[in-house]
């Protein structure tokens, strides 16, 4: 499963490039209004810093509008993700970008129906967003599933990309269903290598190290 992560801090997409944690980068515009920067500008700088996609979402609402600010935003480097809404007008910008080369990243997925009409458009992937599926009392997951299940029945090359992922227990559970990816913020990713069994046996050896009175270095 390729680890995306889902910030426009340029920091923490170093940090964990850095360690190979990093196959890609989804942005959105709440991502962008955090970080402060224009957006041209940190979304260029990603792509210098990441070599796999970069996902940049328009803005706007109308198909025509989408695909102007789509090809607007490829402009910047050859590994730009043009992402859009799960709209009717979101699914035609989709097919006229993807038709024309570009890598589309269809976001807000909420239904299985809704994944099967991006893939049909073209769609370079699909983000279902899971937490805000459980936030309803609803198993994100199972929406994961479903959209594996269907794809795999029909051999759509769609990348299925799992998104609003809360917990490192939503990045096992998107990896044991088969997501092609798993979008993240850098704290869930670094999340992962936690454990308390770790965290305890570490301190038993560092004590038990302490009263040989020795030094590797």
């Amino acid at each position: 499963m390729k680890f995306f992560v889902d910030t426009a801090d340029i920091d923490a997409i170093a940090e964990l490039n850095d360690l190979g944690m990093v196959d890609g980068v989804t942005t959105n515009p709440s991502l962008i209004l955090k970080s402060g920067r224009d957006i041209l500008e940190v979304t260029r700088e990603i792509c210098d810093l990441v070599a796999g996609p970069v996902s940049a979402e328009v803005v706007a609402l109308e198909a025509d509008a989408m695909i102007a600010e789509g090809r607007k935003l490829a402009e910047i480097a050859e590994n730009i993700t043009v992402k859009v809404p799960l709209t009717w007008a979101g699914l035609k910008a989709c097919k006229t970008l993807s038709g024309e080369g570009k890598m589309v990243n269809v976001t807000l997925c909420f239904s299985a129906n809704q994944a099967l009409l991006a893939a049909k458009a073209g769609a370079t992937f699909i983000s279902p967003f899971i937490g805000r599926l459980d936030d309803l009392n609803l198993d994100g997951m199972d929406l994961i599933a479903d959209i594996r299940t269907i794809y795999d029945n029909y051999g759509f090359e769609t990348q299925i990309l799992a998104a609003s992922i809360r917990s490192a227990n939503h990045m096992k559970d998107a990896a044991l269903i088969g997501a092609d990816v798993a979008t993240a913020p850098p704290g869930v990713i670094k999340s992962m290598a936690s454990h308390a069994l770790t965290d305890k046996g570490l301190a038993g050896f560092m004590a038990d190290w302490e009263k040989t009175g020795q030094k590797i270095l």
